[in-house]
């Protein structure tokens, strides 16, 4: 099968594109920037490369997206003409083609305010039913890009699948007090209880989406790992996140202690894949427990990554320093 990937020189982007060859389909990838994986260097702002680009194939992944971090150095309008409006061609191309499935990437983002409860309240439960509250210009542009490809799933009847995907870059965390009090490794270990995701988990959902998507017409479904908190832990990890993990998780304790790691005092959100596994037949394999069972089988100096995110790397974000995130 031919399928379109935008943003192919991107982390998700070159992921998809490696996955897609190995499988035996047909990956055309488009992106900005020259790469190994990319064989239509152009921007989705442009409407006639893009159209170009979509010939003959049958599928479409859309993960061509300026990211939070660039709301640092680009512009709100700079956003709207990636986030939106080159969503709108990929789309249109895609309906012009009379492609079978479309996959757009999206982000928990778009949650924004609502992943943060205030003091004193429970922790979020953040379900497909949460109602979006964006705090920024990407949280506005990737929640309108959704819209988009739903109106042209209802409308068109193009088949649309917007995943809402959880943290999963390898980059360090932008918080220099979060970094200064734990190590990188530990930050992503206890965010894939609640918060992040393996790239080959978030691959995997993409694929499968990929082939369901004339199945389900129109579907909007968070891709994280699958968490072993519940909703009734959620008063409780805003004020012991810690006792929560003993109770939920009382395996991760002795590899932690072994580690010198710890876990966080408090936790805001949960994200629940329910509805994504149900939907998509999903089966993410890097979750919490399957994590740890392997780092005790790991030396403390081991990568811990799977091997699709050794091979893929780190892509960063900006030509330079930004002095918002330790990161380029």
């Amino acid at each position: 099968m031919k399928v379109l990937v935008t943003g192919s020189s991107g982390h998700l982007g070159e992921a998809l594109v490696r996955v897609l060859a190995a499988a035996g389909h047909e990956p055309v990838g488009l992106d900005l920037l020259a790469s190994p994986f990319t064989s239509v260097v152009a921007s989705i702002g442009d409407a006639g490369a893009v159209r170009a680009a979509m010939r003959g194939a049958h599928g479409v992944i859309h993960a061509a997206t300026l990211h939070k971090p660039h709301v640092a150095t680009h512009t709100r309008g700079q956003f709207v003409a990636t986030n939106v409006q080159g969503t709108l061609n990929v789309l249109e191309a895609a309906l012009e083609e009379g492609v079978g499935a479309f996959v757009m990437t999206s982000s928990t983002s778009v949650f924004g305010a609502a992943l943060s409860p205030p003091p004193g309240a429970p922790a979020a439960w953040v379900d497909e039913t949460l109602q979006p509250v964006p705090k920024n210009i990407y949280g506005v542009t990737k929640l309108a890009a959704e819209q988009l490809c739903e109106l042209f799933a209802r409308t068109q009847a193009l088949p649309v699948v917007v995943l809402r995907t959880a943290r999963f870059f390898p980059e360090q965390d932008e918080d220099p007090a979060l970094r200064g009090a734990y190590s990188d490794a530990n930050i992503k270990v206890n965010e894939l209880l609640n918060r992040r995701a393996d790239i080959e988990d978030i691959v995997e959902a993409h694929l499968l989406a990929l082939e369901r998507a004339g199945r389900i017409g129109f579907g909007r479904y968070i891709v994280s790992a699958t968490t072993p908190l519940r909703r009734a832990d959620l008063a409780a990890l805003r004020t012991d996140a810690a006792a929560v993990l003993a109770q939920r998780a009382p395996q991760a304790l002795a590899e932690y202690a072994r580690r010198g790691w710890s876990p966080f005092a408090t936790l805001d959100r949960v994200y629940d894949n329910a509805l994504a596994r149900q939907a998509l037949g999903w089966q993410p394999r890097h979750d919490f427990h399957s994590v740890v069972a392997r780092l005790v089988q790991l030396p403390l100096d081991a990568d811990i990554r799977s091997p699709l995110a050794r091979v893929i790397g780190s892509k960063g974000y900006h030509d330079a320093l930004t002095g918002r995130y330790p990161f380029v």
